[in-house]
């Protein structure tokens, strides 16, 4: 059995004129810090994850999080380069988004979050109204992207977006128009489309932050091998060779070098 280590997460700050705690602590914070220490522990892979247990606790509020420590000494360790640099830039982007929430929680609210560890009882990172722990724009800029997979569902009730399963980044949402629905002939489910779509994307690293994906537009595509339009092709491209000594070229090309 994996040992097991535990994360707390000490909320100070009042609730009116009297000093927190579980008692006068409201539901939707704690169920803020709950969906935002999953991305903390595991930003990734959250279908296979370990179990993550949960207590509250009086002094002032304190959320107490348990899961193998194995866990816990890489996030230790995330928490002391964050205090050390005062700086979220280096996070991917699920966990650094979750740091952010919590920062905007503690702006709001004028909370103090003191995080700390069972690898090192001292305060680890502190987040109150005074620090800024937030990503630096001009590390994120707009891209145009392409996506490629089979599209799942598409509508919205008070927003309109496409949602299309691919391998290499997961099960997308990606925002678009009601209109542009409402013109397809169509059905548009579970078929393969390409998706130009406009979004953030990390300057340094190429992450994609795929909160920010606008539609810009859904191509049909048909990977399924077609000798006929290869064929096609084939005989265009061969008008622009006529001439042309194809093993002068490549010797050009080359450089001289002669494999």
């Amino acid at each position: 059995m994996d040992k097991i280590g535990d994360i707390e997460i000490r909320v100070v700050g009042k609730s009116g004129n009297l000093d927190l705690k579980p008692e006068n602590y409201d539901i939707k914070h704690i169920a803020s810090i709950l969906q935002n220490v999953e991305d903390l522990l595991y930003p990734n892979n959250k279908k296979d994850r370990p179990l993550i247990t949960y207590d509250i606790q009086e002094g002032s509020v304190k959320h107490i999080f348990k899961t193998p420590i194995q866990y816990i000494i890489g996030f230790s360790a995330i928490l002391t380069q964050i205090q050390e640099t005062n700086s979220i830039d280096f996070l991917d982007l699920k966990t650094a988004r979750a740091i952010e929430n919590i920062q905007q929680l503690s702006q709001q609210k004028n909370y103090e979050f003191q995080f700390s560890t069972s690898i090192k009882k001292d305060i680890e990172l502190s987040i109150n109204p005074f620090t800024k722990f937030f990503r630096t724009e001009n590390t994120w800029v707009d891209a145009e992207l392409y996506f490629y997979g089979i599209l799942k569902d598409a509508g919205g009730k008070s927003k309109a977006n496409i949602h299309i399963d691919t391998e290499d980044y997961g099960y997308l949402a990606i925002e678009t128009v009601q209109d542009f629905l409402m013109e397809q002939e169509e059905n548009l489910l579970y078929k393969k489309y390409g998706v130009r779509a406009s979004g953030k994307q990390n300057v340094e690293t190429g992450e994609i932050d795929t909160k920010t994906l606008k539609l810009i537009e859904l191509i049909n595509y048909n990977p399924k091998y077609d000798s006929d339009y290869l064929s096609l092709l084939i005989n265009k491209a061969k008008k622009s060779w006529q001439g042309i000594d194809t093993d002068d070229w490549i010797s050009n090309m080359r450089g001289g070098y002669e494999a």
